[in-house]
């Protein structure tokens, strides 16, 4: 996918849902609402997108102020402020919202989505509706779901084609149980650890791998150490935009139509972003000389987990939704 082809994709989204929604003839009472992204990059570039796309479309009505990269507190201090109302707007890594909502684990199921396109059309749409519907019992209202990534592995002492080539090898994940099952299952010896922590990991040779998306092995400077590295998609991460629901009952069902709707546009803008991002790195690591397997035997890592059956592992946990997991699985089987 070529960066040229992500940005007129982006541009053809915006401007089919970009369009002023309010007329001359239709003023809206002016409203301005709080932003916050508890991080830089694509997601505050995002949030950005979506506080010009409420401007253009409310002919200015909707000022969005934005702010970022931990100004309003950490993720999980932000989506708190946000159920309470002190933030309006938030966009943060879905992950910090399951620690109180969990049917939004379902998406941290390995090889859910077999691409990022897939990831946006689910999230964005019905089932992405059906995954948050509940989302009001907790003081927040979704709007929709950027990207942040698909994960995939890369590592310092061995090409990884098949599912067998992981076997035994110390890969450091996120702290997260569905993270260290995954690996676990495959034969491996996950290593649960804090960012700040991977690099040195790998230097010093306590992991011998790491699963990322590619532009983050750039973006977090952790590839100094890495020789291969293999597209596997295992693994999809997502940034969800809510609003606090009290604030959200009192806006205007236009100035809601707007937010919801220009949401949805700026979040394509973020998976059309790092598209281009990942191709950007993609040349930055070849440069570096990491080696690069684009079409490994993902097949292999699927057979090894025994396929869709793996998900029922966690039938008896409180998240498991079989209903919402069939609806994922009949769009993108």
């Amino acid at each position: 996918m070529s960066s040229a082809s992500a940005e007129a994709r982006g541009a053809a989204t915006l401007a089919s849902v970009g369009a002023p929604l309010a007329s001359a003839d239709e003023e809206l009472t002016p409203v301005t609402l709080v932003a916050y992204c508890p991080g830089s990059g694509v997601p505050y570039n995002t949030l950005v997108k979506f506080s010009e796309l409420v401007a253009e479309a409310s002919n200015g009505a909707i000022t969005l102020e934005v702010h970022d990269s931990g100004t309003l507190g950490n993720d999980a201090e932000a989506i708190e402020s946000t159920r309470m109302g002190t933030i309006d707007v938030i966009l943060a890594g879905t992950s910090g919202f399951t620690s109180f909502y969990e049917p939004a684990k379902v998406l941290d199921l390995p090889f859910l989505f077999n691409s990022a396109e897939q990831a946006y059309e689910v999230t964005n749409g019905e089932i992405g509706e059906k995954i948050f519907a509940n989302f009001q019992d907790f003081g927040l209202v979704y709007l929709a779901e950027g990207d942040n990534g698909m994960r995939h592995i890369s590592t310092t002492n061995r090409p990884i084609n098949t599912a067998e080539d992981v076997k035994g090898l110390k890969i450091r994940v996120p702290e997260s149980q569905l993270y260290l099952d995954v690996w676990s299952a495959l034969g491996a010896t996950p290593i649960g650890l804090a960012l700040p922590e991977l690099a040195p990991a790998l230097a010093n040779g306590t992991a011998e791998g790491q699963d990322n998306a590619t532009y983050h092995l750039v973006a977090n400077a952790t590839y100094d150490s890495i020789k291969y590295f293999s597209n596997i998609n295992y693994m999809w991460m997502g940034c969800t935009m809510a609003v606090n629901s009290v604030k959200w009952n009192s806006l205007d069902p236009e100035v809601q139509e707007i937010l919801k709707e220009q949401a949805k546009a700026a979040a394509k803008y973020s998976f059309d972003t790092i598209a281009a991002d990942n191709e950007s790195a993609t040349k930055v690591l070849q440069d570096a000389g990491v080696e690069f397997n684009f079409e490994p035997d993902v097949q292999s890592f699927k057979d090894a987990l025994g396929g869709d059956e793996y998900y029922k592992r966690y039938e008896g946990e409180s998240w498991y939704n079989q209903e919402l997991l069939d609806a994922i699985l009949a769009v993108v089987r």
